[in-house]
């Protein structure tokens, strides 16, 4: 499992790396916030879907209300993951 979650986080950071143009020398900073905002959002999806998974083996009756809870912080997660790449791609 940890395993597939890091390699998850590496091809997440290296599409990332790849959304970067070719004249780079103005935008790094800004591939970096992106990047980073990635990463980010991958290792909160990757603990959200761990505490998840570990309450509904403590408390299986209460496997659909865990699910929608997670379903939506992970929305609001991606949400912001999209946001931060947009500001760090607007950034002179």
């Amino acid at each position: 499992m940890i395993k597939s979650v890091r390699v998850g986080l590496y091809a997440l950071g290296a599409v990332a790396m790849m959304t970067m143009p070719a004249n780079a020398a103005s935008t790094i900073p800004g591939s970096i916030g992106g990047g980073l905002a990635v990463i980010g959002a991958g290792i909160g999806i990757g603990l959200l879907g761990k505490g998840a998974v570990e309450s509904i083996a403590r408390q299986p009756e209460q496997a659909g209300a865990i699910r929608i809870a997670m379903i939506i912080a992970a929305a609001l997660i991606e949400g912001v993951a999209f946001y931060a790449v947009f500001v760090a791609s607007t950034q002179p």
